[in-house]
C-alpha cells in the first residue's frame, strides 16, 4: 500500500485517497484449495474497497519538531555500542547504567564465539564511551518518569538520589539479560555444580583450578525449552562447546561430556563442534522424560544418564558439572509501564515486526537491542545496537518529522466522558476543559498525534460519536459492510 500511495504523491494527489483491495495476501495465498470460494471473497474484497473509497477524503499528516539528542537505557555492549555510534554521528546521548560500571554481562565471558578476548575490547569500549564528548555517562541511575512522544520526550533521572530532568528525540533501550539461577541438579547444594559464567570465573583464574579435573560433565537447556521458559537460550551449546575445546586444550586427558537435548551450534559454529568431537568431547542426547541425574555419595558426584545409542544407562563419575542455564531479561516492568512498550510472554522487549521493523519498538522512537530483546551472542549483540542507532539517527538527524494521517480525531460530540482514556493503549488521549460558548467551563479529549497509532479502539469506544480515525469514519465502515453483505439474502 504504502507504494502505491508515493505513486499518487508523485502524481500530485492526496496519498490515502488510494484504496486496496489485498485479494493477493489476505485471499489468493490463503485460500489456494478453494478457488470459488477464493474468488466469490476477491469479489466482497472488491466492492468493499470501492464502497469506502468512494467515501475517502484528503487527510494530511502532522508534523513535530525533532530535539536532536538520544536516550540509552543499559550501559552493557549493546547499550554502549549505540551511545557510541549515536555519538560519533554527532548526537548529544545519555547513557544511564542502573550498576556503578559498565560493561554488564561481557565482564564475566572469556572470548567470542570467534575465540576473540572479551576483556580488551570491552576496556577499550567503556574508554571511548566515556571519553567521547558527546556522551554523557550516568551510573547508579534509573528512569522513573517517561512523557512526550516520538521527537520529544522528557523523563526524570534518579542519579544517586538526585533527580534530573533529560529531553531527547529516540531512546534505544538495551537492559540486558542475565543468567537465571538453577533449582535442579544440585546447583546450590554443592560448589563442584556450576553455571556457565561460574566455569568462566574459574577458566580466568591464573592458578587455573580445573587443570586438576578428572572428568567434567556439561548439562544443556538448564531451565530452557520446558514449561517455565520455553525458549532457547540460543548462546548455551556454542559456550558449552568452547569450554570443552579450552578444557581438553588444557588437559588432553580430561574426559568431557555434553549431555544435550539438541546441539544447536549454527553457522559457523558448527566448526567448534567438530573441533570438540575431534578432541575426544563425547557428546550424549537425553530427553525431557530421562533427564540426567546428579547424586552425590559421600565425596563422590555422579551424574546418571541414559545414552540412547548404546541403549543402557550411564554412571559417570565428575569432578564438576556444568549447567547451561537459561538466559532470562533483566526487569523491565518499569520501562514497559513508563513507555506503554511491549514484551512477549517471557519478559522479553518486543520488537514491532520481527522481519520488517527488528529494532523498532511497537512505540515511535523507541528502539531495541541486546538480550532484553532474546538472546544472543556479542557480535549478533553489536550489530543490532548499530542498527538500533542507525534507526534512532534516522529520526534525529531531522529538525521535524511528518506523521501518519491515520489519527484518531475528536468532533464536535465530544462531552468529556473520558471513556477513551481508559481504553487507549498508547496512553495518546488526555482530557482539557475549555470555555464554550455560554461562558460556563466544559470538558473534551485531546489527542497526541505523536503517540496515536490510528488503533480505532477509542471510536469503537465512545457511544457519542465523539471520536473517529481519519479515513476510517463510521460511515466508511458502515459502508464497507453495507458492500460485503450485498450479496446475502
Amino acid at each position: 500500500e504504502p507504494l502505491f500511495q508515493d505513486t499518487l504523491r508523485e502524481t500530485g494527489l492526496n496519498p490515502y485517497l488510494v484504496e486496496m483491495a489485498n485479494i493477493r495476501n489476505q485471499n489468493a495465498w490463503v485460500h489456494q484449495r478453494e478457488p470459488e470460494m477464493a474468488t466469490a471473497k476477491a469479489k466482497d474484497q472488491v466492492r468493499m474497497a470501492v464502497a469506502k473509497a468512494s467515501l475517502n477524503l484528503p487527510i494530511a499528516g502532522g508534523k513535530v519538531d525533532v530535539v536532536s539528542k538520544a536516550l540509552v537505557i543499559g550501559g552493557g555492549v549493546a547499550g554502549m555500542t549505540a551511545a557510541l555510534n549515536l555519538g560519533d554521528q554527532g548526537f548529544p546521548t545519555v547513557l544511564l547504567e542502573a550498576s556503578d560500571r559498565l560493561g554488564g554481562n561481557a565482564w564475566r565471558v572469556i572470548a567470542s564465539d570467534r575465540g576473540e578476548p572479551i576483556r580488551p575490547f570491552l576496556e577499550e569500549l567503556i574508554r571511548k564511551v566515556e571519553q567521547h564528548p558527546r556522551i554523557k555517562v550516568l551510573k547508579n541511575s534509573r528512569l522513573t518518569s517517561a512523557t512526550g512522544s516520538v521527537g520529544s520526550f522528557v523523563s526524570e533521572i534518579q542519579v544517586d538520589g538526585e533527580r534530573r530532568a533529560v529531553t531527547y528525540g529516540a531512546a534505544v533501550l538495551a537492559t540486558g539479560g542475565r543468567e537465571s539461577r538453577p533449582d535442579e541438579y544440585l546447583y546450590g547444594e554443592d560448589p563442584r555444580v556450576i553455571t556457565h559464567l561460574e566455569l568462566d570465573a574459574l577458566l580466568m583464574d591464573p592458578s587455573l583450578p580445573l587443570r586438576q579435573d578428572q572428568s567434567v560433565v556439561f548439562i544443556q537447556c538448564v531451565g530452557s525449552r520446558d514449561e517455565r521458559r520455553p525458549y532457547c537460550s540460543r548462546v548455551c551449546c556454542t559456550h558449552s562447546v568452547k569450554a570443552a575445546i579450552r578444557l581438553k586444550t588444557l588437559s588432553p586427558q580430561m574426559s568431557i561430556y555434553v549431555l544435550n537435548r539438541d546441539i544447536r551450534t549454527y553457522g559457523e559454529r558448527e566448526d567448534l563442534y567438530r573441533k570438540a568431537r575431534d578432541l575426544g568431547v563425547i557428546f550424549i542426547h537425553y530427553d525431557l522424560a530421562r533427564k540426567p541425574v546428579v547424586r552425590r555419595e559421600g565425596a563422590d558426584l555422579t551424574v546418571d544418564a541414559f545414552d540412547p545409542i548404546l541403549q543402557m544407562p550411564l554412571a559417570i563419575a565428575a569432578d564438576h558439572v556444568v549447567l547451561a542455564a537459561a538466559i532470562e531479561p533483566n526487569d523491565t516492568h518499569e520501562l514497559i509501564e513508563l513507555y506503554k512498550c511491549a514484551a512477549n510472554a517471557d519478559g522479553f522487549l518486543n520488537e514491532a515486526h520481527p522481519k520488517l521493523r527488528p529494532v523498532d519498538m511497537s512505540v515511535d522512537g523507541l528502539f531495541v537491542a541486546g538480550l532484553c530483546n532474546y538472546p544472543k551472542p556479542i557480535n549478533e549483540t553489536i550489530a543490532q545496537a548499530k542498527a538500533a542507532a542507525a534507526r534512532a539517527a534516522g529520526i534525529l538527524s531531522k529538525p521535524e518529522m511528518t506523521l501518519d494521517a491515520v489519527k484518531s480525531e475528536v468532533t464536535a460530540n465530544c462531552d468529556g466522558c473520558a471513556l477513551c482514556l481508559d481504553v487507549c493503549p498508547y496512553r495518546a488521549i488526555k482530557l482539557e476543559e475549555y470555555a464554550g460558548e455560554d461562558g460556563r467551563g466544559h470538558r473534551r479529549i485531546v489527542t497526541d498525534k505523536a503517540l496515536c497509532k490510528g488503533c480505532g479502539l477509542c471510536a469503537a469506544t465512545c457511544p457519542k460519536g465523539g471520536v473517529h480515525v481519519a479515513g476510517f469514519t463510521l460511515e466508511q465502515l458502515k459502508a464497507q459492510v453495507a458492500a460485503a453483505l450485498e450479496d446475502v439474502a
